[in-house]
């Protein structure tokens, strides 16, 4: 299990040198012979971490909740491929970028420069590193989450879990639960966008029954109708900035 970890953590690592602003890093590839030559397991291990950045990216931040609330917006106007995935990808990436930085920012002062500056092991570097990610995570996680993790740890009498410490639970299985609250959430705002479109809906189909209009389908009016209603409501900035601020 501490393998699994120290696999997460270290794949959060690689994915903050990469997409961290400031100063660049430069990974030193080469080829050694002797003592210093890296094994088998150290390359597959290198190449495990970098076919997990994309998903450590998608699981273990904000981007989750972020880009499902983009795309039910989407659906709730009605639009099929207005924004495009691309366009709603981009935003969800930039906008975890913002969210994340504080975050980001410990990990980078507490676990990547000093193990780019040799100063800890990647063991060392990995923990060093947990720490701020899971806080982050903790953060957004509903107790019901940590409970049904909890639970799920609680069928293998190997693994013994103290009872209300929520940072007690590994990080394999936080990352379940952060998911699942992440879901949740995404959901709810969802439902909350939902709603008033809806009200657009019905009314436009009312409107257009009570005018004999039975063969104009109702969404060649409502479309126009919602995408207004968003605009004047400045929906952009207001989605935008209560979406990240949920993460406060």
């Amino acid at each position: 299990m501490k393998t699994i970890n120290l696999i997460l953590t270290l794949a959060a690592i690689l994915v903050l040198a990469v997409i961290l602003p400031g100063e660049a890093f430069a990974f030193d590839f080469s080829v050694q012979v002797g003592n210093r030559a890296a094994g088998p397991l150290e390359i597959a291990t290198l190449l495990t971490l970098i076919s997990l950045a994309p998903a450590v990216l998608i699981m273990l931040t904000s981007f989750t909740r972020i880009v499902i609330v983009l795309s039910l917006l989407r659906q709730a106007l009605g639009l099929q491929q207005t924004p495009p995935n691309i366009v709603i990808t981009g935003l969800a990436l930039f906008l975890t970028i913002m969210v994340m930085a504080p975050t980001w920012a410990k990990i980078r002062s507490g676990a990547l420069d000093p193990y780019m500056a040799g100063k800890l092991t990647p063991a060392e570097a990995a923990e060093s590193a947990e720490g701020p990610l899971k806080d982050f995570m903790l953060r957004q996680t509903r107790s019901e989450d940590v409970e049904m993790a909890r639970g799920l740890l609680g069928k293998n009498a190997a693994i013994v879990i103290p009872a209300g410490d929520p940072r007690s639970l590994p990080f394999y299985a936080l990352v379940p639960a952060f998911i699942s609250s992440e879901l949740t959430s995404a959901f709810r705002v969802g439902f909350l966008i939902y709603l008033p479109f809806l009200v657009i809906d019905l009314i436009t189909s009312a409107v257009l029954m009570a005018l004999g209009m039975f063969m104009m389908p109702p969404a060649i009016v409502s479309v126009p109708l919602k995408m207004l209603v968003f605009v004047l409501a400045s929906g952009w900035p207001l989605l935008l900035g209560n979406l990240a601020g949920s993460f406060a």
